[in-house]
């Protein structure tokens, strides 16, 4: 649990569901006490935050994401518990052309984290947080990303014990990080969300650490804060100045609209709150349009925003789309997820198995960005959005759009292949076997 006996900004946690505020140290997952188990915030003191900032400059002089280590949850003196990889600080390129008449299309690379995905983020943070409380067991159910990413995370922690619950049918890389990384993997004979259930079980019979995806509140404390990078390397791209009589590199800038692709809800969740905390801080003037793009064949979320929902108790009987990191039946972060358009007069948008393909190489040859499937479909969510006439209003073609491409390719190499299939090198042994291809 936190302790309020260092220098930490934390004030408590605040049930999404029911608003209410809880004391830091109340729960360790969700709130058990209310009758619908809601999700939890933490809530920080922004007061003292910008008086802290104020002074001592920000970002901080800290690897990685802790260079913003006054907006996590980690006391700023245990350094000591700093997670062991470098995680975040990912580039984020301008399209040097035009993209069906946008200028101004950014694309940020979660593919060079450590592990290759945006879900190292969150990991960083959980397994800090693991440190800190001395535990000795981390689990989690995974479709194979946020699991490489603990594991990835934790490998140097020979004092933490990795247990791994995938779906049987996780993509073989994915699948390779985790064996190579010296996880201890059960492969459950079901869908993700039969993995994520009997993790929390094992979790709570066991007493083991759980990392799992929204149960833990710590794991949207690390994604947030690709907002962060988003919004300070946005501003340094365009060569804004630094705010007058501040320390430290204070230059941040909005986008007008931020394209994420949506599975079950945590990544699309901490990318709203980590825009509204920088707008809580006056260190952004807008939180920009959010699009959560979600693929046709696993669109919980999308049909809660279409229907006017924020959740649901159903569950999905099955997915199936290529797209196996934003593939869930039953999504743990819904009412976020949903909250992170509407609250920003975003929207949701569904995307097929066959564009999200075809969006594999479009992005790649338009960016030097390789992505896997569910990076691909924000790409492919932002293609389909500019081609379709009913979204013209939505944005202006001098916008500042910023594509959010949340894992590499290298972790399904077999649809990366599907979507070149017709493009075989040719096979030559002289100089004029070259002459014929000319």
């Amino acid at each position: 649990m936190l302790s309020n006996k260092t220098t930490v900004f934390t004030k408590g946690l605040r049930s999404v569901y029911t608003g209410k505020l809880y004391e830091i140290n109340k729960f360790k997952y969700i709130c058990e006490t209310e009758e619908e188990k809601s999700v939890i915030d933490v809530v920080y003191d922004f007061e003292k935050i910008k008086a802290h900032i104020e002074t001592e400059g920000w970002p901080l002089n800290n690897p990685g994401i802790w260079k913003y280590a006054p907006l996590l949850p980690l006391p700023l003196e245990r350094t000591d518990c700093f997670s062991p990889l470098i995680v975040g600080d990912t580039p984020l390129y301008k399209i040097n052309h035009s993209i069906n008449g946008f200028n101004n299309v950014f694309v940020k690379d979660e593919g060079r984290n450590p592990t290759a995905s945006l879900k190292d983020r969150a990991s960083a943070v959980v397994v800090s947080m693991a440190l800190f409380q001395n535990e000795k067991v981390i689990t989690t159910a995974s479709t194979g990303n946020a699991a490489a990413a603990l594991c990835g995370i934790a490998a140097p922690i020979k004092s933490l014990e990795k247990i791994i619950f995938v779906p049987k049918r996780i993509p073989q890389a994915k699948l390779a990080q985790l064996l190579v990384y010296g996880a201890k993997v059960f492969l459950v004979d079901g869908s993700y969300d039969d993995a994520y259930d009997l993790c929390e079980k094992a979790t709570k019979k066991f007493g083991w650490y759980s990392r799992s995806t929204a149960y833990n509140y710590f794991t949207i404390e690390g994604k947030k804060t690709v907002s962060f990078e988003i919004c300070n390397q946005l501003a340094q791209l365009l060569k804004l100045k630094p705010k007058e009589n501040q320390k430290g590199n204070l230059q941040f800038e909005a986008p007008d609209c931020i394209f994420v692709s949506v599975g079950d809800g945590n990544i699309i969740s901490g990318v709203h709150k980590g825009l509204k905390e920088l707008f809580e801080l006056k260190l952004i003037e807008k939180i920009p349009k959010i699009v959560g793009v979600q693929a046709e064949k696993s669109n919980y979320i999308y049909n809660l925003w279409k229907n006017q929902k924020e959740r649901s108790q159903e569950q999905y009987e099955s997915t199936d789309t290529i797209a196996d990191s934003i593939s869930a039946c039953y999504p743990r972060d819904q009412t976020r997820a949903v909250r992170a358009a509407k609250e920003t007069n975003g929207l949701y948008i569904t995307v097929s198995d066959e564009e999200i393909v075809k969006a594999i190489p479009h992005l790649a040859q338009c960016s030097g960005v390789f992505p896997e499937p569910a990076a691909a479909a924000g790409w492919a969510g932002f293609l389909k959005f500019t081609q379709d006439e009913k979204y013209q209003n939505f944005l202006k073609k001098d916008d500042k759009i910023v594509i959010i491409s949340t894992g590499n390719g290298l972790k399904d190499i077999n649809t990366a292949k599907m979507s070149v299939e017709n493009k075989e090198p040719p096979l030559i042994k002289s100089l004029e076997d070259i002459e014929k291809f000319q």
